[in-house]
């Protein structure tokens, strides 16, 4: 009686599986090369954005220092009278000075996380932080620099219908102070708006 043999076919590796594995490796290969990138041209804008903060402090202190030292005598005065117009002289440059001084103040607290993000680019905490704060400031700035363009507008220029008559031909001196602590003012605004275009573009996730 003869004995059947049995014979399996095992049969060749499946390449279905074997192309799988490929598609994962290389999925996870452009995953990694498309982070690295990303986090390359946000490490790019991070650095950018610590320096434009250091910028704008210079700027700000420039112009809250500027606006505070703004003060100026004629050489001409009675017993009685004296002639002097000073930053103090006007509530609007009061609040000119403390807010940009504020503002200044902000900027070097905000360094750390500016320093954070460069560290790690692709943190979005650190960043949402800086993005809202900056437009709080932003608003801040503007506020500031604008109720103070229109003191100076008012002392150059004066208003005929309210019989406010230009100082600046008197007090030429402060009015070229003032004058100079708004504009500076103004290219803080600048700045202000490009850090918030940063964090945008840094908040982005492709």
């Amino acid at each position: 009686m003869a004995k059947e043999s049995t014979t399996i076919d095992i049969g060749e590796p499946s390449t279905v599986t074997k192309s799988t594995s490929h598609a994962v490796v290389d999925e996870k290969k452009k995953s990694f090369v498309t982070a690295a990138a990303g986090g390359g041209y946000k490490r790019g804008l991070t650095i950018f954005d610590f320096l434009l903060r250091l910028a704008a402090i210079g700027i700000t202190i420039g112009a809250s220092s500027v606006m505070f030292t703004a003060e100026e005598t004629l050489p001409f005065f009675t017993q009685f009278l004296q002639f002097q117009a000073g930053y103090d002289d006007f509530p609007t440059f009061q609040f000119f000075v403390i807010a940009i001084a504020i503002v200044a103040s902000y900027l070097v607290l905000s360094l750390p996380f500016s320093i954070v993000t460069i560290v790690r680019p692709l943190a979005v905490a650190p960043r949402l932080i800086l993005l809202i704060s900056d437009t709080v400031v932003l608003t801040l700035t503007t506020a500031a620099a604008a109720a103070a363009a229109s003191i100076v507008y008012l002392a150059h220029n004066g208003n005929a219908n309210t019989n406010w008559l230009p100082i600046c031909q008197q007090f030429g001196d402060f009015c070229q102070t003032a004058s100079t602590a708004v504009v500076a003012a103004s290219i803080s605004v600048v700045f202000f708006i490009l850090l918030i275009v940063i964090s945008a573009i840094s908040l982005k996730r492709h």
